[in-house]
């Protein structure tokens, strides 16, 4: 139960206290008076959206605190949290905003603790529940209404939706599994094609000699130059062997030497060195011009070879061009794909136990699923008949209302589509609530729903914000009876417009907005204050104020009966 509120800066609050009370507590006020504002502050303190704008103009910091009895969850969840207690009574919220230079910095705090924002989402959902004409757009997500229907189903729900979660878990995982394996096979087999494609490309080349190309080249350019070689040999042969021209060979030359030097030996021995080195050159030229002479007749034109030497100087070229600059590093390169071919043959293995196991899971995934939604089904039943129930107290007696269930892809939250089909006129199809619902219809739809969860796990505070747009008269005083009967069982913060429900207030304050002079710059700056109207005059001049715009005597005798009514309707409960 939200004990008090405190806010200091926020909005066009400059400072205010409010205690609510048990029961039923009503704000009203003008049109524009700021009753949205307090519900923003509550908002605020736990740890709802603002922006800088929340923050007062000419202020950079903002505080709002909300203080709510403690009870025996919320202590459990507190040391849970860790967080220590303040007292054995209450339990604090507060939101500090902070503005600089355009930006917003927000603390949230639980008894002084610095938490998280899903952390005091987590809190939010013990505290309060808001309920406004807005959740018009959650009605319609499918998303939201299975939740509702889930937490109408309770405890039960909730464990088979867990299961469900953890089975799609492990199915999502077979699945990633088994389809990272067939990915994996095909690029395995396309690796496979590549390899044995390379192999057999290179093994047709027949590669063994790293030095096959410098030996086909040197036979490339012999071969081209046959005839030059020929003429060249025999101008070799002629310098140093044997000179045709009448001329002296290197040979003859030699020869002669050394019969001069043999004569001179006769004189003097110590130039038989000489001797002996002159008749070993001239051995050595001997042997020089034999072999050119022999090369030189061997030499002879073969254009057929010279065509295969170029032919394989091309092919060997185009291999070093895809497989490596060197044939040193393509005979290495076909190696070691051999290597690989042998690896890859060797890795193939069945994908069949993936297979079955991804099955396996699927068909676990389903039957749980299927469970989850035969619960929903009958939980639908029931909250079909438990709605009925409370909307007919709210001038919809002749209603249809129908929880739909469809198939759709199955998720962590089980696979139904689940919408709320509605029909407020006799003889009139059901369909989708948000497409024919009025503002009326839909703000009575959205009271009965909260009554039907308020006695399953009730949330320490019931807020509702002009829930009663749209309605007069009966179906106003029905919303007023419906919002007295919730606050017997919890507390209701409402914000409304209609005398009829602010009559049923156990606790009522009004909201206004006043422009006032400030002593320091003599400017006007508009403020929000609140009033609790605590005795009969105050909220009988109120009500006769909503009643017609002004206290007149009509409007005050209205005001009586309604605050008499509600006084007799309060009396009747205490004695049953």
């Amino acid at each position: 139960m939200l004990l008090s509120l405190s806010i200091e800066n926020f909005a066009l609050i400059d400072r205010l206290n409010l205690e609510f009370g048990e029961g039923l507590n009503v704000l009203t006020g003008e049109t524009g008076a700021g009753k949205s504002i307090i519900l923003d502050a509550i908002d605020a303190a736990l740890g709802g959206k603002v922006s800088s704008r929340a923050i007062r103009t000419g202020s950079n910091r903002a505080i709002v605190e909300a203080t709510f009895k403690l009870n025996r969850s919320l202590a459990a969840w507190l040391v849970e949290q860790e967080i220590e207690l303040i007292d054995e009574e209450t339990l604090v919220c507060s939101r500090e905003m902070n503005a600089s230079s355009g930006s917003l910095r927000s603390r949230t705090r639980v008894n002084g603790v610095l938490v998280n924002r899903q952390v005091m989402t987590q809190l939010r959902g013990l505290l309060v529940e808001i309920t406004a004409q807005g959740q018009t757009v959650q009605v319609g997500q499918s998303a939201q209404v299975r939740q509702w229907l889930d937490l109408y189903g309770g405890e039960a729900h909730f464990k088979e939706r867990e299961i469900v979660g953890k089975l799609f878990a492990e199915y999502q995982e077979a699945k990633t599994n088994l389809e990272k394996r067939r990915q994996g096979d095909r690029q395995r087999l396309q690796q496979l094609d590549l390899l044995k494609y390379q192999s057999q490309e290179l093994g047709a080349a027949s590669l063994s000699d790293p030095d096959e190309m410098e030996a086909l080249e040197q036979e490339s350019q012999r071969l081209s130059h046959v005839v030059e070689l020929q003429q060249l040999s025999y101008k070799v042969y002629q310098a140093v062997y044997q000179n045709d021209n009448d001329g002296l060979a290197a040979a003859d030359l030699l020869g002669n030497a050394e019969i001069v030097l043999t004569d001179m030996v006769q004189y003097d021995s110590q130039l038989q060195p000489l001797v002996d080195a002159i008749a070993e050159a001239l051995a050595t030229v001997g042997e020089v011009g034999r072999q050119i002479h022999v090369y030189g007749d061997a030499l002879e034109a073969d254009p057929q070879r010279l065509a295969e030497v170029e032919e394989r100087i091309r092919e060997l070229k185009q291999i070093c061009r895809k497989y490596g600059p060197t044939l040193v590093e393509v005979i290495a390169y076909y190696d070691r794909i051999q290597t690989e071919l042998a690896e890859i043959d060797g890795g193939e293995q069945s994908i069949e136990a993936l297979e079955q196991k991804e099955k396996a899971c699927y068909t676990k995934l389903m039957q749980t699923v299927d469970k989850l939604t035969k619960l929903r089904q009958a939980t639908a039943f029931r909250m079909e008949e438990k709605l009925l129930i409370e909307l007919k107290p709210l001038a919809m007696d002749k209603v249809k209302f129908q929880v739909a269930i469809e198939p759709t892809t199955v998720s962590a939250m089980g696979g139904n589509r689940i919408t709320f089909l509605f029909s407020a006129n006799p003889g009139e199809p059901l369909q989708p609530l948000t497409e024919v619902a009025s503002g009326g219809e839909m703000s009575r739809f959205l009271l009965a729903l909260k009554s039907c969860f308020s006695s399953l796990d009730p949330a320490g505070t019931l807020i509702f914000d002009e829930i009663d747009v749209g309605v007069s008269g009966k179906v106003a005083n029905a919303i007023a009876e419906k919002l007295h009967q919730l606050s017997d069982r919890q507390q209701v913060l409402c914000v409304t417009h209609q005398p009829l429900i602010a009559a049923m207030a156990d606790r009522h304050f009004r909201v206004d907005k006043l422009a006032l002079d400030t002593s320091i710059d003599a400017d006007t700056r508009t403020v929000v204050r609140v009033k609790a109207l605590d005795n009969f005059a105050t909220r009988r001049e109120e009500l006769a104020t909503l009643a017609s715009g002004e206290s007149q005597t009509e409007a005050i005798a209205f005001a009586d009966s309604l605050l008499v009514q509600a006084a007799h309707l309060r009396q009747t409960k205490l004695v049953k």
